[in-house]
């Protein structure tokens, strides 16, 4: 088993963390103390010490909690998937987030030029409290029963982002995504277009690891509408048949559904849907797919049996 060689808390943002002998781990909150501790997702910051030693051979002499770290351990926290339960001590973490965008204002950069959080950093919530020490043992352990699918929401709207809308079609989804028992990790407003999309679709697909990532919005015929193109650039694989069944399901109720130009891809172990935007036509598709897809995402998790039917 491996051993916690360092805790670190710091009081705010941005800075440097420093050692300390032991801390107290609140459920959903994070460090005792700690600036990034609170209700989201980066509660408690993770790194492997290896890496901290390739770092320390550059001829940088940094001690541990120079890059926010909260936990410094002899692991390789960024092989291991969003999801994976580690006790830590007394407490229990889940992974939630491997690396993070850039900080450009973080103490370390500016002292040498390079952070290594960014990539070999990793992030966890807090299920279960308690206090940890320097010293005490850290592992991955089993989880009882299946964990639920996660997904996020992506309304497209210039206008919603404005003020000017509304927005009633990301609201619906994720009251439908709930009642099927999704926990939906992340909702967002962005405006149309292709770059913001691309940014939040790695990210979420990347560094959340999500299920299942649901756009509305953006996909019909003004010059605005990119959202499928937006959607195929950050795309390692297709998935034609999800967007074809919606518009085939929708043209027995519209046949105006064939103006819609949504795809469906696989980007890591996130599979990506477009949805159109009005609130009505959103339900609809939902109505056509959302009982199926579990199977889909089985798959991407390495977890269902082979299609094929006898």
């Amino acid at each position: 088993m491996a051993r916690i060689l360092a805790i670190c808390t710091s009081e705010r943002k941005g800075t440097a963390k420093h050692p300390v002998p032991e801390a107290t781990l609140v459920a959903q909150h994070g460090v005792e103390g700690d600036a990034h501790a609170g209700a989201w997702h980066r509660q408690v910051s993770l790194l492997n010490a290896d890496k901290i030693e390739e770092f320390r051979t550059k001829g940088v002499n940094v001690a541990y909690g120079a890059f926010g770290e909260n936990i410094v351990a002899a692991l390789d926290f960024r092989a291991m998937p969003v999801g994976t339960l580690i006790r830590a001590g007394d407490a229990v973490l889940e992974i939630t987030q491997i690396g993070k965008a850039c900080h450009t204002a973080c103490e370390i950069r500016k002292l040498t030029g390079d952070c290594i959080m960014p990539r070999e950093g990793v992030f966890a919530r807090v299920l279960q409290g308690g206090v940890i020490r320097v010293g005490d043992g850290i592992e991955t352990i089993e989880r009882e029963g299946k964990r639920p699918y996660t997904a996020a929401v992506i309304t497209l709207s210039d206008k919603g982002v404005r003020g000017e809308r509304e927005d009633a079609s990301g609201p619906l989804i994720e009251k439908r995504l709930i009642e099927a028992g999704y926990v939906v990790e992340e909702r967002l407003l962005l405006p149309d277009g292709t770059d913001p999309l691309k940014g939040e679709l790695m990210r979420l697909a990347d560094q959340r690891q999500i299920d299942l990532i649901l756009t509305t919005g953006g996909t019909g015929f003004t010059p605005r509408d990119c959202t499928p193109e937006a959607t195929k650039a950050v795309a390692e694989r297709e998935v034609p048949g999800i967007a074809e069944y919606i518009r085939a399901y929708s043209m027995n109720i519209t046949r105006r559904a064939m103006f819609s130009r949504g795809v469906s891809v696989i980007r890591g172990k996130s599979l990506i849907v477009n949805l159109p935007g009005s609130p009505k036509a959103v339900s609809e598709c939902l109505d056509a797919i959302l009982d199926t897809l579990p199977h889909g995402l089985d798959m991407l998790r390495n977890s269902a049996g082979d299609c094929a039917r006898k």
